[in-house]
């Protein structure tokens, strides 16, 4: 992903901001795992120019040790160094403490959706993504249960 263009991307948020952020969005907290540092800073700028609390880890097995706050949502690069983003997945959905939130995956892997699917994933995004399609995904799943859509 073009990490300039990503960001320049970034920039653009203002007028998404306005519509995506409403009272469910105000500092919804969401825990990003993915190893690229270029993509670390760009999905940071992103989400949080957009409202959200976000922590990053860049290894897996930070979050398969439970090293983080409960979030309102997970966003799961699948190809991690170390722990696969499958296998984190698995792992968050099986726990009694984690099921309930919902987990986007991310990936470049042209079978991300069967691949997501059956790792329990709610949802999937194909790289390289649009900004407006993250925040989107990212608004929806970070809504009250009842109002997903």
């Amino acid at each position: 992903m073009n990490k300039k263009l990503c960001l320049q991307n970034a920039f653009y948020l203002k007028p998404y901001k306005a519509q995506l952020l409403n009272e469910y969005d105000m500092r919804k907290k969401v825990v990003v795992a993915e190893d690229d540092p270029g993509l670390q800073d760009v999905l940071k700028i992103i989400l949080e120019n957009a409202g959200y609390d976000v922590q990053i880890f860049s290894k897996g097995e930070l979050i398969m040790q439970r090293k983080f706050s409960i979030p309102d949502l997970f966003l799961l690069d699948k190809q991690l160094s170390g722990i696969d983003g499958i296998d984190i997945c698995k792992f968050l959905k099986a726990h009694p403490t984690t099921r309930h939130i919902p987990v986007v995956m991310i990936s470049a892997n042209p079978n991300i959706a069967e691949l997501a699917t059956g790792a329990g994933a709610d949802n999937w995004i194909e790289k390289p993504f649009e900004v407006k399609t993250l925040l989107e995904m990212v608004r929806n799943y970070s809504l009250p249960i009842n109002h997903h859509l």
